[in-house]
């Protein structure tokens, strides 16, 4: 399980560290992938597969939305791996659609961690409405 946030900062060519603790839990060969709230989404290779045979029981061709979800998440993926230095190269791409800058926030989220750009991540933490989450929360019987 993806715990935690961490804070690195992304070099110019679009390289970022990935912290030891994320890199032993991922493994080798993981999937960096466009994710919702224009993030980036990290996936170990074993969640990507639960993730892939889940999209897999939606309709292939008779949902618009089915279709639109399968361009988004696979053409928009690919396998990383860490250099020597602990570190993968974001692809320009996927770095402009989550708009990231030098500073990178790094948060586990269960099954995958979530890339943002630091002062996204600080607005997006700072508009967080806590009691939608007690509603939430209420509704789980936590």
């Amino acid at each position: 399980m993806f715990m935690g946030t961490y804070t690195h900062a992304m070099d110019e060519k679009g390289r970022l560290i990935i912290p030891a603790r994320i890199r032993e839990e991922l493994g080798e060969g993981f999937i960096l992938t466009k994710n919702l709230d224009h993030c980036l989404g990290i996936y170990p290779a074993e969640g990507w597969k639960k993730f892939v045979e889940a999209v897999g029981t939606l309709p292939k061709i008779s949902s618009e939305a089915a279709r639109r979800l399968r361009r988004f998440y696979f053409g928009n993926s690919l396998t990383c791996e860490v250099d020597k230095q602990g570190r993968i190269l974001i692809p320009g791409p996927l770095r402009e659609f989550a708009g990231l800058s030098r500073d990178i926030t790094m948060v586990g989220v269960d099954d995958h961690v979530e890339i943002w750009d630091t002062a996204v991540w600080n607005k997006y933490n700072a508009e967080l409405d806590v009691d939608d989450l007690m509603d939430e929360l209420g509704a789980l019987n936590l």
